[in-house]
C-alpha cells in the first residue's frame, strides 16, 4: 500500500499478534484462591497481554473463588479457554449465578458486581475496561462491604 492510499490523518501502525498458546503456557494454575488472595499470592497465574481501546486484555488461571469486582467504564468480555466456572452477577433483579464452560462467552454490563466461582479450575481471557472496583471480602453481597479499586 503507498503512503497515499492512507485516509487523510492516517499513521502506519505495527499489526499486534499474540501466540495465546504460548502466553498461557507461561501461566501455572493458582489453586486456592480466594477474594482475599493477593496480587503476590496470585504471581504467575495471570497476565496482561495488551491494551484493547480502552481496556486492557487479560490471561488468567485459577482454582477457587474470586474477589466481586465491577467495572464502571464498560462491559468486560470474558472468554471461558478452559475448564469451568459459575459466574455470579448483581442485578436489579437479584442475584443470577450462569455456569460457564470451555468455549462460553459471557458480557458483563457495565456496573454490574460480578465474580466466578472455580473450584476444579478455570483458564479464561477477558477485556477489562478502564478501572476496576473490588470487594477483597469473602461476602455474599458485594453491596455490605468495603469498595477498592485498582
Amino acid at each position: 500500500m503507498a503512503e497515499t492510499d492512507l485516509w487523510p490523518g492516517a499513521e502506519r501502525v505495527m499489526t499486534a499478534l499474540f501466540d495465546l498458546d504460548a502466553e498461557l503456557a507461561k501461566l501455572t494454575m493458582f489453586r486456592g484462591r480466594t477474594p482475599t488472595s493477593t496480587r503476590e499470592d496470585r504471581k504467575g497465574s495471570s497476565t496482561r497481554l495488551a491494551a484493547y481501546r480502552d481496556a486492557t486484555i487479560f490471561v488468567n488461571k485459577s482454582a477457587g473463588r474470586g474477589a466481586w469486582e465491577r467495572h464502571p467504564d464498560g462491559d468486560e468480555f470474558v472468554y471461558i479457554i478452559d475448564g469451568a466456572a459459575t459466574l455470579h452477577v448483581l442485578t436489579d433483579a437479584g442475584l443470577q449465578s450462569m455456569p460457564v464452560d470451555t468455549g462460553k462467552l459471557a458480557i458483563v454490563p457495565a456496573g454490574a458486581w460480578h465474580r466466578f466461582d472455580y473450584p476444579d479450575g478455570v483458564t479464561l481471557m477477558t477485556i477489562t475496561p478502564g478501572q476496576s472496583e473490588y470487594v477483597r471480602a469473602d461476602v455474599t453481597d458485594p453491596l455490605s462491604a468495603e469498595v477498592t479499586r485498582d
